[in-house]
């Protein structure tokens, strides 16, 4: 991977808020990036067989077949952004999709001799942007799902929530709620 920062968008709308939120901290991180579009991704069917092939491949260490491709990507990554709206109590299905693809023991991560896993990924931060039209939108039905992942099973253990919500409701000072959001990525330790 050439870029040091992966960015994860799972936005499907053009004008997408959360992409907004998300651009304007790739801009604030200010290096290149590589971007994955989970809505263009061709995800294979998790079947039986499915599992049955993956499980041959990393017993036998073939971790550089095409099927461990976005797994490589992601533990490689330094920074990774992931932009994700608020949907049905959680994310879009694409991003759940993606995630286990990227679930690959012997890439990020793999387990002790007492079955606990161990992060293998490269990252040091992950970042989580979301948007919400409403105010119900409980961090633990989507950020903090990812928060888990990252820290227990992937090794990075600085991950940061980045949200605007209410941005739906009658009366709401949309844009002042995304100039505030973007006012505190601009004032944000990136560090």
């Amino acid at each position: 991977m050439e870029n040091k920062v992966l960015y994860i968008n799972a936005c499907v709308r053009s004008g997408s808020r959360t992409k907004r939120l998300a651009e304007k901290l790739l801009e604030r991180i200010g290096e290149p990036f590589e971007e994955i579009r989970t809505e263009e991704l061709s995800f294979p069917k998790a079947d039986e067989e499915f599992l049955l092939r993956r499980e041959r491949l990393i017993s036998e260490g073939k971790t550089a077949d095409p099927i461990f491709e976005q797994a490589r990507r992601f533990s490689e990554a330094e920074t990774i952004v992931i932009a994700a709206p608020y949907w049905d109590l959680s994310f879009p299905a694409s991003l759940k999709r993606y995630l286990e693809q990227v679930n690959a023991v012997g890439i990020t991560f793999r387990y002790s001799e007492e079955g606990i896993p161990e992060g293998l990924c490269r990252a040091k931060r992950l970042f989580y942007v979301c948007t919400a039209g409403g105010y119900f939108a409980p961090d633990t039905f989507g950020f903090e799902y990812v928060k888990a992942l990252a820290q227990s099973y992937y090794g990075i253990e600085d991950v940061r929530l980045i949200k605007a919500a209410g941005l739906d409701i009658d009366g709401a000072d949309v844009n002042g709620i995304m100039r505030e959001t973007e006012q505190s990525i601009s004032e944000m330790d990136i560090g």
